[in-house]
């Protein structure tokens, strides 16, 4: 059918065709079509969306990213025509049934996600299909390959390339900030891609977005690693496994991170940047992603697998995972605790002492510390100051201030004290909780939203003491907090009453 283009300003892609129009082609909701240019030859697959009013009959209202492709100027002809039906759909029902996926098969969907040929609710079934019937090791490695194979790669022309990667679950694991300049100041070169926050209160990427800019191409990653030897970017904008964050958004409202995808998602990107040494943090605890010793050491076996299959040499710590990393979480706040430390400060020791085991395994993995001696070589780069240094080179060279201290930085100007009600020792924090509190405070998306904790697990407290400090930059979103914090008590102390039966409200 012959329509009028009417370039619509939506920020989405797909067609609005007048319901007439659709029973002509015969369409319906959801359904594909191909939308051709016939100036330029171009064609494009979109889906269907239906009105009796916006777009008139003979009109075909084109949104404004799949008009990105097609260059149509508002008033221009087109041509559409019912689409095929795509066949990743009948692979994507194969895992929905518990089958399991080829390398073909494989590749056929990753590369309709990342053009855009699946819709959200088809992408949603395969992330779900993958999450109730569990991806093998072959499919592992499968998908991984096709999310490189999909997306731009760097080649490095010298090696060795070192990576780290946390799997997440842990509030305030602020790592990176210290080990990519470490690392960094050593002289090897480590391109670190990362994420932001999935399920957590702030992403590596959502931190480093506090100092400097994060979205960089491939080409400018590799150039700027060769510079100094490091950056801290959003793996998001370098088109490197493109796919892994059309695959996160789709993850996002549900909270979930399917192991399969996880470890496809982790390796691709280590994969796509030329690593050849990854380190894996693996967090541990009750509250976390990987709750038990056992349950780790699976991971950290798989891991390895899908290393030796990608010729990448891995190693996973298995780390304490029950209380967070440091005293804070949310952006602004871990970016002020990690510039404190590459300033000198010695405390918070869980945070530093983390930071110099996983650097250290690196340096052990390279051959640049003997087996045992790598977290002295890491604690002399972060006490000399030259891990300072290299971390402001980073930030300069991604457009930030190199010279900003953490002073400089302050985190939310609305703020609530959580007070302890009664005296006795910490006995539980839950990580789960403390990170639902500090995104109902606002975090990642703003900045200064996040929690300060006075006392941790183990810590003699007096009734009245500060156990923690709620930050936000939104006085409604603080309050928010507030009464999120009654209700899931992220803080237990022996002796707190947990709650009254018959409550108040019952009488």
């Amino acid at each position: 059918m012959k329509l009028t283009a009417k370039i619509l300003d939506i920020a989405t892609r797909g067609v609005l065709l007048n319901r007439l129009d659709a029973r002509s082609i015969g369409v319906l909701n959801g359904d594909r079509v191909q939308i051709i240019n016939p100036k330029n030859g171009v064609s494009v697959a979109a889906f269907v969306e239906t009105t009796s009013t916006i777009a008139q009959q003979g009109t075909g209202g084109i949104y404004r990213i799949t008009n990105e492709r097609l260059h149509l100027e508002d008033g221009a002809d087109i041509e559409i025509r019912e689409a095929a039906r795509p066949a990743s759909l009948d692979f994507i029902k194969k895992k929905m049934d518990g089958g399991r996926l080829s390398k073909e098969e494989t590749l056929t969907i990753i590369r309709d996600v990342v053009s855009d040929d699946l819709s959200p609710a088809e992408l949603t079934a395969f992330i779900t299909a993958s999450y109730i019937n569990p991806l093998d090791m072959d499919e592992v490695e499968h998908l991984t390959r096709a999310m490189v194979e999909t997306g731009e790669q760097i080649k490095f022309p010298s090696r060795p390339i070192v990576d780290k990667h946390s799997i997440g679950g842990v509030p305030g694991n602020k790592i990176s900030f210290l080990v990519v300049p470490i690392i960094a100041a050593s002289g090897l070169k480590i391109p670190k891609t990362s994420s932001r926050a999935i399920t957590g209160a702030g992403g590596t990427a959502d931190l480093m977005e506090v100092l400097a800019f994060v979205e960089f191409s491939a080409s400018e990653v590799q150039q700027m690693t060769e510079k100094i030897g490091g950056c801290i970017v959003w793996g998001g904008a370098t088109n490197i496994a493109p796919a892994d964050d059309r695959i996160i958004i789709q993850e996002y409202p549900f909270k979930i991170d399917a192991r399969g995808q996880m470890l496809a998602s982790v390796m691709a990107k280590k994969f796509a940047v030329g690593a050849n040494l990854v380190v894996i943090d693996i967090p541990v605890g009750q509250h976390t992603k990987v709750s038990t010793m056992q349950e780790g050491r699976k991971l950290a076996r798989e891991f390895i697998e899908l290393g030796e299959r990608l010729n990448m040499k891995v190693e996973c710590a298995l780390t304490y995972g029950d209380i967070p990393v440091g005293h804070s979480i949310g952006p602004k706040l871990e970016v002020i605790e990690a510039l404190r430390v590459l300033e000198g400060a010695t405390e918070p020791n869980s945070f530093i002492q983390k930071s110099l085991s996983i650097a250290g395994i690196a340096f052990e993995m390279s051959g640049k510390a003997p087996r045992g001696g790598g977290t002295a070589m890491a604690q002399e780069l972060l006490t000399s100051g030259k891990a300072l240094e290299k971390f402001r080179r980073i930030i300069e060279i991604q457009g930030g201030d190199p010279n900003i201290k953490s002073s400089d930085i302050s985190p939310g100007e609305h703020q609530y004290v959580i007070k302890s009600p009664a005296s006795g020792y910490v006995i539980e924090m839950n990580n789960t909780s403390l990170i639902t509190l500090a995104r109902t405070a606002g975090a990642p998306h703003d900045r200064g939203a996040g929690i300060l904790l006075h006392a941790k697990k183990g810590k003699l407290v007096k009734s009245g003491d500060p156990l923690f400090t709620i930050y936000a930059d939104r006085s409604w979103r603080l309050q928010n907090a507030i009464e999120e914090g009654r209700r899931l008590m992220p803080i237990l102390v022996e002796g707190m009453l947990l709650d009254r039966v018959p409550s108040i409200t019952e009488i």
